[in-house]
């Protein structure tokens, strides 16, 4: 086990844990298509647990697979492939997905600048493509012969056009710096001691996310973890309570994690076993806190702005 700082809180998993937590992941394929869906997490290859689940149950489609680079995710390598290759082997997974979802379903998929190639050809060829969502992505270092990668996308689609959108679910709380008022009054906008504050609708483009890091309870030692707040906004919008989340590359969890904070049925596949251990540890972990940082009172905070969330929230 790696030796941390003292203020580190990244999850670790014990070996007490791992022994503990095995029994709760499914990993023997039925012998014949399920009936009804089964709720965790699965640990196996995600494509040929498919074949065996029931069709059109999924209320919301997460998709975020290895992107088109060489990586290493616990000793489960994935290499870069040609745009061709890359886009065919995304095509096989989707086609393989699909007769999961719903006719109203939703369907979001991560990708990188590179991989965005791909998952729209694949992604616009099967569902209807409403919109990408680009997120900054503040992590990393800089490049010395090229522009610093700052950002992903995430393709929202959906199978029809009887869907879901929350709306009102989703709203960003943000400072507001040019305060107009009308007749002395604020227009739209909150004054409170710790600053002004609008309440904006969602757009598409989102530079309030931040990648989990060492000081943060959700972060893990996988390396290209999604924030529970990035997957709380879109399962908001476009899920209800009781409605069935699936995400086929789960990695450490997040999904599931938050899934379970929202009252929303899940059920995540992962190849990696270690990763799997880490889901239900954070399953465990989300029946006793239910917090998803940067999400309080119904609202989705900018960064920055905790005083103001714990004034609205009595300090909690």
């Amino acid at each position: 086990m790696a030796v941390r700082a003292p203020m580190n809180r990244t999850l670790e998993l014990t070996q007490d844990d791992r022994i503990r937590l095995r029994d709760r992941l499914l990993h023997s394929l039925p012998e014949h298509p399920l009936t009804h869906p089964p709720q965790g997490v699965i640990w196996g290859d995600c494509l040929q647990w498919a074949h065996h689940l029931p069709a059109g149950f999924v209320d919301l489609l997460f998709l975020d697979p290895p992107y088109n680079l060489t990586k290493d995710f616990h000793g489960q390598k994935f290499s870069r492939q040609t745009i061709e290759a890359y886009t065919l082997w995304l095509d096989d997974a989707i086609a393989t997905f699909k007769p999961l979802l719903k006719p109203s379903a939703s369907i979001y998929i991560c990708a990188d600048w590179f991989s965005s190639i791909s998952v729209f050809a694949v992604a616009a060829s099967y569902f209807t493509v409403r919109n990408r969502i680009t997120w900054e992505r503040e992590k990393g270092r800089g490049a010395k012969a090229n522009w610093k990668n700052a950002s992903e996308d995430i393709w929202f689609c959906t199978m029809s056009d009887n869907y879901t959108f929350n709306v009102e679910a989703v709203k960003l709380r943000r400072k507001v710096l040019a305060p107009y008022r009308q007749n002395g009054s604020p227009k739209d906008w909150e004054a409170t001691p710790e600053g002004n504050f609008r309440d904006t609708h969602p757009s598409n483009l989102w530079t309030d996310i931040t990648i989990p890091f060492w000081s943060m309870p959700e972060n893990t030692d996988h390396p290209t973890q999604k924030s529970e707040k990035l997957l709380a906004r879109l399962m908001l919008a476009s899920t209800n309570p009781g409605d069935f989340v699936l995400d086929p590359f789960l990695g450490s969890g997040t999904t599931c994690a938050v899934a379970k904070k929202l009252d929303r049925q899940f059920l995540g596949m992962e190849i990696n076993e270690e990763y799997c251990l880490m889901a239900a540890k954070r399953l465990e972990l989300a029946e006793h806190d239910r917090s998803i940082q940067g999400y309080a009172d119904g609202i989705f905070w900018e960064r920055n702005t905790l005083a103001m969330r714990k004034r609205k929230s009595g300090g909690r």
